[in-house]
């Protein structure tokens, strides 16, 4: 955050994005963008404050006016110029910007407010930046990278294996992900295994089936600028469609990335870039809620991965300036 600016008298622009980390980091593209419109004004980001850390990163934000999901919103927010809605169109996330007594908004249409139609079929990075290129402010889908931060990566080089998700439907099986991680550690990988502290368990089982020390398991020890660091200095990411996905597209870190639910189309990595999307897309029941894995994701076998694998490293030696581009597909079950 630009903490060296102090707000004063200026003018405030208050973003609502009160959601989690791929949330936020899909968000860049349009928080840059309000930034180069809104040069002169304290931006405020309404949003989970423990996200703060990489708020700072993208180097838009002023403020973080922590929130949890879309409460209302406390006197310093009160009176903006500007509230934006960056979280959705519906009622609740508009009372909440309405209830600041704006002097502009600028959303999508809602009760009560006028604004473009809110479109289904489109990957979230564009969705925002075409909501403001609506309101005359240029905003590019790519402009997603973020500052490194100046904290030790405490593994150089690793293989990011990470198997958590926010619900099970995004989440591949345990015995696969720690199939691939033996697999990689075999091709000389140092594979290590990520996750938030309530995923720790999760973590040393795959770690265990995998034949992975426990110093691997990074679960719980790492906080999220300590996980921010080890993704950007990785060697390569897998993961499912979560937060740590999008750090590796912040970064241009290689990452395999698996999809169940929500296709690699809405959520998933910008067209140019060192990334693989899989998904099995004919098999999606589509419920980001559901218990249990996908069977998009659960079509995604463990041959697949390493072949996307072996895909990045081709790639990436044939483009040593990591400038090339990958298709987002499924590759055929091996």
């Amino acid at each position: 955050m630009r903490t060296e600016r102090r707000n004063g008298s200026r003018p405030k622009v208050v973003v609502l994005r009160a959601l989690k980390l791929g949330d936020l980091l899909i968000a860049v593209p349009a928080l840059r963008a309000l930034r180069r419109a809104f040069p002169d004004h304290w931006i405020q980001l309404a949003t989970s404050g423990w996200l703060a850390p990489v708020v700072a990163l993208a180097e838009a934000v002023d403020q973080v006016l922590p929130t949890r999901g879309l409460a209302p919103l406390g006197p310093a927010a009160q009176r903006p110029a500007v509230a934006v809605n960056l979280h959705g169109a519906g009622p609740r996330s508009t009372e909440v910007l309405a209830a600041l007594r704006p002097r502009r908004r600028i959303g999508h249409r809602a009760a009560g407010w006028d604004g473009p139609e809110w479109e289904d079929d489109l990957h979230e990075r564009v969705r925002w930046c075409r909501l403001l290129q609506t309101y005359g402010i240029p905003a590019d889908p790519a402009d997603l990278g973020i500052r490194r931060l100046e904290v030790a990566n405490p593994v150089p080089g690793a293989t990011v294996v990470h198997p958590g998700a926010a619900h099970g439907s995004r989440r591949w099986p345990v015995d696969r992900c720690a199939a691939v991680a033996r697999r990689l550690a075999a091709r000389g990988h140092h594979v290590v295994v990520t996750g938030a502290e309530s995923e720790a368990g999760l973590a040393g089982q795959l770690a265990r089936q995998a034949g992975l020390p426990a110093d691997r398991v990074l679960a719980g020890r790492t906080g999220l600028a300590e996980l921010a660091a080890v993704v950007a200095g990785a060697r390569l990411v897998v993961s499912a469609d979560t937060g740590v996905a999008h750090l590796s597209y912040a970064y241009r870190t290689p990452s395999v990335v698996l999809f169940g639910p929500v296709p690699a189309r809405s959520w998933g990595p910008p067209e140019a870039g060192p990334h693989v999307a899989l998904s099995d897309d004919r098999a999606r029941r589509g419920d980001p809620f559901a218990a249990d894995p996908d069977p998009a994701l659960l079509g995604v076998g463990v041959n697949d991965v390493l072949a996307a694998v072996d895909r990045l490293s081709t790639f990436r030696s044939q483009s040593p300036g990591g400038h090339y581009q990958l298709d987002v597909t499924k590759i055929p079950p091996l």
